[in-house]
């Protein structure tokens, strides 16, 4: 074999082994370039180089900051994801007597006691994990793990009951598939979620789900609200954030011995800092905003709030994961809004959330030890990776660990290129679908 030969193959075994350190983030940065190509250049960054980072919360609670879907092309794609119903969903709405018709229904079935809160979570955590065995170290994918235990909570909220094994299965199957499509790493199934409208509109018909909107709202609308706020966006939020805080836990094995439920708030507060459930917000302008810069917004400009990057801004703008800065550091000292602005479509599960993810972390933490070596990101492609170890056994080893991490790292190759494939798919699509604009053309004649 010549020298030329065994240099070639040298260099290509050497680029075969570097793949995972250079694709994954190539494949990153040809996805977004298609997803500009496609909707255009559309929308303006907040922060960035119109709105900087000392207005965004100015800006984002502006009472012209309203619109949510009619008017950016934007809309078409979110409502493609979150389909059917997506026209039903509550942060979907445009502002009016709709909306705030929605939002008092939300409010009131969310309005219970921090008790309540804080059984409801550790009772579907119990169940949840009682189907793990005892006796052995399991590897779990932490959202998987941890969707159930959303779907038993507020299909009990909803219901006034715990929900059957087969009702459970129908609200992870619809959760699973909205935010498998959002993560762009498989298309839409529709016939998943189409089976969970049908049962929650027979279970409206036959008088049995106690949460209803009133006319003229109809049962399929009621059906979509529910299937959209509770058994979507709520079963996703929840699995994602404690597949953060449990991962985060996970790899920093410190931070699981005599966690108090003081130190679990840090911990949850610092994973929303460092991991935010909410990428880009996008609003539309209903009038125009005046900046204190005396520049101005015209009507109809659609703003993307980037939560990522404002977290990373203020007191606490460091990319450290240190949940004892929270010791310290005050909320409003930091840019840190979790849950939104409170002036402009807040969370309406702010004053729940927290607890129960407190109560659910704890109830984990009473059971096993948690360990991963796999990578941590916001977007969570691998749904969390850990073993959990049962006190008194064995945990899994320095050679399991490495395992975990080479296949977390090979499998994100395969995972790049699924997004780019599937994701440009999506949106263009969702783009000849035109569900948001189409709906709205149909509602003004």
């Amino acid at each position: 074999m010549s020298t030329t030969t065994v240099l070639t193959v040298l260099i290509l075994c050497g680029a075969a082994w570097t793949v995972p350190y250079w694709l994954p983030p190539a494949v990153v940065r040809l996805r977004e370039w298609v997803f500009a190509r496609v909707n255009g250049s559309e929308g303006i960054p907040v922060p960035g180089p119109t709105v900087g980072m000392d207005h965004f919360e100015r800006v984002y609670a502006d009472p012209a900051a309203d619109g949510r879907s009619r008017g950016a092309g934007l809309s078409d794609l979110f409502w493609y994801w979150l389909a059917p119903g997506p026209q039903m969903h509550q942060e979907h709405l445009e502002p009016g007597e709709r909306y705030r018709t929605v939002a008092a229904t939300t409010r009131r079935v969310l309005a219970i006691r921090r008790e309540r809160a804080d059984a409801l979570a550790t009772a579907a955590t119990r169940r949840v994990l009682d189907e793990l065995p005892a006796d052995r170290t399991s590897h779990v994918r932490l959202r998987d793990l941890m969707m159930p235990v959303w779907a038993e909570v507020y299909h009990e909220l909803v219901f006034d009951e715990v929900a059957t094994p087969a009702a459970r299965a129908l609200i992870v199957a619809n959760a699973d598939d909205v935010v498998t499509a959002l993560k762009c790493l498989g298309p839409r199934h529709m016939h998943r979620r189409d089976r969970l409208t049908r049962h929650l509109r027979d279970r409206i018909e036959a008088g049995t789900c106690p949460v209803t909107l009133p006319p003229p709202f109809s049962t399929q609308d009621t059906a979509w609200y529910l299937q959209g706020a509770f058994f979507n966006t709520a079963i996703v939020q929840m699995s994602e954030a404690m597949a953060h805080v449990l991962l985060a836990l996970a790899t920093h094995p410190e931070l699981q011995h005599d966690a108090d439920d003081d130190a679990l708030d840090r911990v949850i507060d610092e994973t929303l800092r460092v991991y935010p459930l909410f990428g880009v917000a996008h609003r539309i302008t209903s009038a125009p905003i005046t900046l204190p810069t005396g520049l101005s917004l015209p009507t109809g400009s659609v703003l993307l709030f980037n939560y990522p990057a404002f977290h990373r801004g203020g007191a606490a703008a460091d990319g450290r994961f240190a949940p004892d800065r929270w010791r310290t550091l005050a909320r409003g000292d930091a840019h840190f809004i979790p849950f939104g602005v409170p002036a402009n479509r807040a969370c309406p599960a702010r004053g729940t959330a927290p607890i129960m993810l407190r109560a659910a972390t704890r109830e984990v933490l009473r059971r096993y030890a948690l360990t991963s070596s796999a990578s941590h990101t916001r977007s969570l492609p691998s749904r969390g990776p850990a073993y959990l170890t049962p006190p008194g056994h064995p945990g899994p080893g320095r050679l399991r660990l490495a395992a975990m991490r080479l296949r977390d790292r090979w499998a994100d190759v395969g995972r790049s290129v699924r997004q780019l494939v599937f994701g440009t798919f999506m949106v263009v699509d969702a783009r000849r679908k035109r569900l948001c604009t189409t709906y709205f053309e149909k509602a003004v004649r």
